[in-house]
Parts: C-alpha cells; sequence; structure tokens
C-alpha cells in the first residue's frame, strides 16, 4: 500500500520476541466446503468465542475459522503476515502498528450498515459533552483514514477499524485475601504496587497495555509522575523500569498472563491475590464463587476499543463475506452477548432488546441487579443486588485516565518491557 511506511526492523524483532512468550493457540478445528466462501479471523479469546462463530455462520451462511491468540502473538502474526487472515479482531493500540506495516486496508464506512448508529465515543471522544477524553490513543484520533493517508480526526468514508466491543479495564481483587474497597474513592492502581500485596501480584503481559497499569500503578502508589500518561518519555521509561526492576528482584510479582483464560487460572488458583484483568475473566471467577471485584480506580481506567480490520490481501467474495461479518456484530445479538461478560458494543440501543430489563439497567445503566443474572457460559456472574462496579456506561467512560496506546516511544517500551519480563 502506498500511504505507509515499512516498520522498523527492531519492532518487528521485538514483536517477535513477544510472540515467542506468549501462548499460541492455532488449531481450527473444522473442515468446511468448498462451496462456502471462509472468513479467517485471526484475534484474541476476547471476541473469538465458540458461541459467536456458530451463532455468524449460521445468520450468514458463511464460514469462520477463528484463530485466537495472545495479545503479543496476534500484533506480531498480523503485522508481518497479512496473507494469513482475512479480519483481524484486537484493541486500538494495534492500529498504528498495523497501518505502518501495510497489513490492513481502509474500510469503506459506506458498507457498514448502521454507521450511523455507533455512538460518539469513536466519532468525537466523548459519550457526554463533560467526558473526559483520556490520554493517549482515543479512538477518535486513530479512526478515519485522511487524504494524505495518515490517520486523524477528520471525518472521511475510509476508516481504519470497525468499531464495535470496547470497554475500560482496570484490575482485579480477591475480596477473600483484601479488603474491599470504594470505588472512585478508595480503590487504586497503586495497589498493584503495595507492599502488602507482594508475592501475589499478576500483570497482563502485553507492552502496550501492561506499561500503563504499571504507570498508573507507579503513579497512584506515590513512586513516580508523569507529564503524560498517553506519551511517556524514554526517561520516564527507564524511570519507571528501575522501579519495577527492583520490585522483581523482591519477587513482587507473581506472574504475567498472555489471555483470559491464564489470567482467570492465576486468581482461581490462589497464585495471584491481585493482578491486571479483563472484564470477561471476573465474570468467569464470579460465576465460580470466587469473590473477584473489578475495581473502579480513583485516578481512573485504562479504556480500550475493540477493533476489526480488514487485512490488506482480503479480496472479492471472501472481502464481501467479511464486511457481512462486521454488520453482523453490529446487528443486535452480539452486542447483548458480549454485554453479559461486561462489554459494550458501539450501538447499544440496537442490543437493547436483546437484553431483558434487568440486564440493560444492570450492565448499561449501573443499577442494582432485581434477579440473578447469567453470564455468557450460563452460570450466575451476577447476584441479585449486586450494582455494577464504576456504575453506568457513561459515568465509567467519563473516567478513562489514559487509553491502550502506541507512543513515540513505543519501540524503546518494548526493549524495557522484555527486558522486565525475561530478567
Amino acid at each position: 500500500m502506498s500511504h505507509v511506511n515499512k516498520p522498523k526492523r527492531s519492532t518487528l524483532k521485538l514483536l517477535t520476541k513477544a510472540a515467542a512468550s506468549s501462548v499460541l493457540i492455532t488449531k481450527a478445528p473444522y473442515v468446511f466446503s468448498r462451496t462456502t466462501t471462509t472468513v479467517r479471523v485471526l484475534g484474541t479469546h476476547v471476541t473469538l468465542q465458540e458461541v459467536l462463530r456458530k451463532q455468524a455462520m449460521e445468520d450468514l451462511g458463511i464460514n469462520l475459522v477463528f484463530e485466537p491468540k495472545g495479545s503479543a502473538s496476534v500484533l506480531q502474526k498480523a503485522s508481518m503476515s497479512p496473507t494469513s487472515f482475512d479480519l483481524f479482531e484486537q484493541w486500538s493500540n494495534s492500529i498504528r502498528v498495523l497501518w505502518a506495516s501495510g497489513s490492513i486496508q481502509p474500510i469503506d464506512k459506506r458498507r457498514i450498515l448502521h454507521f450511523d448508529e455507533i455512538n460518539d465515543l469513536c466519532k468525537t471522544g466523548k459519550l457526554h459533552p463533560s467526558s473526559n477524553i483520556g490520554a493517549g490513543d482515543a479512538p477518535f484520533k486513530i479512526l478515519h483514514v485522511q487524504k494524505n493517508g495518515e490517520l486523524g480526526t477528520n471525518h472521511t468514508n475510509d476508516i481504519s477499524f470497525l468499531p464495535y466491543v470496547h470497554n475500560v479495564d482496570s484490575f482485579g481483587y480477591n475480596t477473600d485475601h483484601i479488603e474491599l474497597g470504594r470505588p472512585y474513592e478508595t480503590e487504586s492502581w497503586g495497589w498493584l504496587l503495595d507492599n502488602k500485596n507482594k508475592g501475589k501480584v499478576g500483570i497482563v503481559n502485553a507492552p502496550s497495555i501492561g506499561v500503563f497499569d504499571l504507570a498508573l500503578a507507579a503513579q497512584g502508589q506515590g513512586l513516580m509522575s508523569f507529564n503524560d500518561i498517553g506519551a511517556i518519555t524514554n526517561a520516564e521509561l527507564d524511570q519507571l523500569f528501575d522501579i519495577l526492576f527492583e520490585l522483581k528482584r523482591q519477587n513482587h510479582f507473581n506472574g504475567f498472563w498472555t489471555s483470559v483464560p491464564e489470567s482467570v487460572n492465576f486468581m482461581k488458583s490462589g497464585r495471584v491475590n491481585i493482578q491486571s484483568m479483563f472484564s470477561p475473566a471476573v465474570s468467569q471467577l464470579n460465576g465460580q464463587g470466587i469473590p473477584v471485584r473489578y475495581a473502579a480506580p480513583k485516578e481512573g481506567y485504562r479504556g480500550w476499543h475493540g477493533v476489526m480490520c480488514l487485512s490488506s490481501a482480503t479480496t472479492g467474495r471472501v472481502k464481501d463475506a467479511a464486511y457481512d461479518y462486521m454488520n453482523w456484530w453490529l446487528s443486535g445479538w452480539p452486542g447483548a452477548f458480549i454485554a453479559r461478560q461486561g462489554y459494550y458494543i458501539s450501538n447499544p440501543q440496537r442490543s437493547a432488546k436483546y437484553l431483558n430489563q434487568n440486564e440493560w439497567d444492570y450492565w448499561y445503566q449501573g443499577k442494582a441487579a432485581t434477579t440473578n443474572l447469567l453470564g455468557t457460559d450460563g452460570n450466575i456472574a451476577v447476584k441479585k443486588g449486586q450494582q455494577r462496579s464504576g456504575g453506568s456506561y457513561e459515568k465509567r467512560f467519563s473516567n478513562v485516565a489514559v487509553w491502550n496506546s502506541v507512543m513515540d516511544s513505543y519501540d524503546y517500551s518494548l526493549q524495557k518491557w522484555y527486558e522486565f519480563i525475561n530478567s
């Protein structure tokens, strides 16, 4: 593609190193008919779930091959091998890397049937005029393809990704071992680096995510501060990792997970009492009777936006089927499904009719559950009387401290991250 430059060799080397340390799941256990169009979807366990795959194939009459991997492996494969996938599903911090590598092509938003229904989070950066946009790569900054081939805020007909699943992330903690805090008041990222949790802390092994969790933790614990936490400088990274290396030497951390199932195992086994977490893992653990609280940190959340991207190598019938699958995600049922694991969809009103009033009130409005609520696994994820940590959709996204981002110091952050992980 003429509008991009190839990524730096050092970045690809570090991404390859990332892949080597991640858990790979590459099986495609189904054999498909030659007469039916097959779409290969590369992504993470967050959205590449079997229930979704089967429902989409039934609704669309296409074959779907899901290839879920750990975060670093997904990005490494997608950036180096666009012919290996048709659609890519991950988070907005992958966009700059994929766009620079030429691995993805623009999506014609005129082919997205419900694009007009997509809310303002990806269009202006705010669900409400008083919302805090948050530092770093807020999705509206990298959605639209500009006339010069760069990504920016001026609205055009070409977009770099389909805005669909999104959420705010924080950390989870087991209330059997850590006293229950108060949302936005006492719960703090600093708890991840608090000495009282020494030896029982887990961190996500994804450099463009984990570095922000730990930066927020260091700042929350009063160990250092940042001029702009969405654009951490090399000098600030040096200071941050000096702190982290020393903590690691003291055995403060007990693991670095690469996938949602692994994070569930960390907490379920008692290996950790507090860790970086994604909402589906919290839902699964609560469904298994393990009292994990998803914090609403007083410093604000780390925000992320799911991205669905079209491979630069996808053409013809497969490309048409890929558009069908993208449109399916905004059709209502998928958004309701992922709401039950704590995630939001970009056009929530279309999904509302697939949720009962109690589900809508709990997941989107932040109201107390009037009955037990089931998660996507069929287990009780929310008990009657519980209220969602952090409150409503609007309130949670009004408190974003920083978005998953690829900073100008990205290459250096990768280098420091893998030195840290492998030390």
